[in-house]
Formats: structure tokens, C-alpha cells, sequence
């Protein structure tokens, strides 16, 4: 039998070994930005004046996030989330946010997520090819690509200073591979930034309310989670699925998920 890998010891702390930014180009790194002077044209041939905007671009301009989930007993669902450190949002603490906010934030938990890679493919194929791979190397799980099912169109995650576009699939997992996750079966990316990390199994309800409560502060997660109990036809402010609504309402139910996306 195969020897299992030593479970990573807890995250005590995040540390700042060096700051380059002094000494950085604006195109090198993870991170591209793009110091821009643009204009308006308009439709009756006069322009506006020009005005500074500031671009982030990455290596590619779409993630691809996994809704990840499995039934508990028969009207239950949990979903797999990751816990990982987040250090943009955990040097929050070396700053002076306008809100008093007085958490460390040394990890979140977060849906699978990751960047669509050119190896993937287009649409919705290479969508599920990520969504699949993704559930593979962040949480342990291997799902089939031919699994994954669309949530939709994708969403713009921050229009006001990058292009990157979040594109929602869901996934179902077999109770008991639920059951068994462990962080000792994450392997990552072999990436330094995702050596630490591991899975946590919530009830999706619960998981919903603490994306409300705070306990969950990451606006993907929340959307991909409301995305996921609409397809699944779930309610979760009833605790309490579509079919078992009384026959009015549930013919008037119009799973907002349902509709193919454009183009595929």
C-alpha cells in the first residue's frame, strides 16, 4: 500500500519577504497593469476628453469556478468548498480600510476555482475540462468532465479595473468520496501559493448563510452556491425543494439556471 502524505501543519502566518514594486515593471509578474489614457467617442462624431484608467490583466482573462456537491440522506446537500490563504485579503491587516474590520483573514474558504488554460479548449467544453481538473487538484475529487454541468453565463468580477470573466459549472460528488476528504488528498498545482490548502464539507444552506454572515467572504462563492441550489431546484430559505412545494407554486417555478448560454 501507498504511504499516505504527512498532513500540512496549521498556517500560523503569512510573511513579507521582499516588496518589489518599487523596482518592477508594470507587465512583469502574476499580475499585468496597464496604465492607460483613453477617450470617448460618441455617436454625433465629437470625442471626450482623455482620462487616466488603470487595466489588471492576468495570463488569461477567464477562472472557472466548481460547485461542488453531494446529496446527504434523501433531502440534504453538501458542497466542497477549499480553504486556502488568500494574501492580498490577508495584508488587509497592513492597511487602513475604510470599514472597521478587525479579522486577519489568514485563509478563506472558497469554491474550487482556476484560469482556463489553453489546453483546456473553448466554450463549454473546455469550461468542464477546467471545472473537472480544478476539482482534481484543489480538493481531491475526480469528476468527469462530461459531469460538470453549466450554471450559465459567466460574470464579470471586477469590471471596474480587470477583464476576467468567472464562468460557473457545477459538479455532483458521490456521498462517500465526500465523506473520506481529508487534506492529506490535495495535491494543488505544485505551486508554492497552493502547498497549504484543504477541503471543508458544509451543508448548502449553511454555506449560504455564511457567505451572509461573513463567515464566507468571497462574492463567487456566493454566487456560485445561489447558482447551485437554483439548478438543483432547492429553496434553501425553506429548506425545501421545488417538487415539494404545493402544486401552485411549483408550476410557477421558473428555474432561472435552466436556459442554455449564448453560443453554446
Amino acid at each position: 500500500m501507498q504511504d499516505r502524505p504527512t498532513p500540512s501543519p496549521a498556517l500560523m502566518a503569512i510573511e513579507v519577504v521582499e516588496d518589489r514594486t518599487a523596482t518592477s515593471r508594470l507587465d512583469e509578474g502574476f499580475l499585468r497593469l496597464e496604465r492607460l489614457v483613453v477617450r470617448n467617442r460618441y455617436a454625433d462624431g465629437t470625442l471626450s476628453e482623455p482620462y487616466p484608467c488603470d487595466v489588471v490583466r492576468r495570463r488569461g482573462s477567464d477562472a472557472v469556478v466548481a460547485a461542488l456537491w453531494a446529496r446527504r440522506g434523501p433531502r440534504g446537500v453538501q458542497v466542497v468548498l477549499r480553504e486556502a490563504p488568500r494574501v492580498p485579503v490577508y495584508l488587509r491587516r497592513t492597511r487602513t480600510p475604510a470599514l472597521t474590520d478587525p479579522r486577519d483573514y489568514l485563509t478563506l474558504l472558497e469554491v474550487v476555482a482556476g484560469l482556463v488554460e489553453p489546453e483546456d479548449g473553448p466554450g463549454p467544453v473546455g469550461h468542464a475540462r477546467r471545472a473537472a481538473a480544478e476539482a482534481r487538484e484543489e480538493v481531491g475529487l475526480e469528476i468527469a468532465a462530461e459531469a460538470m454541468a453549466s450554471l450559465g453565463e459567466g460574470s464579470f468580477a471586477s469590471p471596474g479595473t480587470g477583464d476576467e470573466k468567472v464562468l460557473f459549472q457545477a459538479g455532483e460528488v458521490e456521498e462517500g468520496a465526500v465523506a473520506v476528504l481529508g487534506a492529506d488528498e490535495v495535491t494543488g498545482d505544485g505551486s508554492v501559493m497552493e502547498e497549504w490548502g484543504r477541503p471543508q464539507v458544509l451543508d448548502l444552506r449553511e454555506a449560504l448563510r455564511a457567505c451572509r454572515d461573513g463567515r464566507i467572504p468571497d462574492l463567487k462563492t456566493e454566487v456560485a452556491l445561489q447558482r447551485l441550489a437554483d439548478h438543483l431546484g432547492y429553496l434553501p430559505q425553506l429548506d425545501a425543494w421545488v417538487h415539494e412545494l404545493p402544486e401552485e407554486w411549483s408550476a410557477r417555478h421558473d428555474s432561472l439556471g435552466a436556459r442554455p448560454a449564448s453560443g453554446a
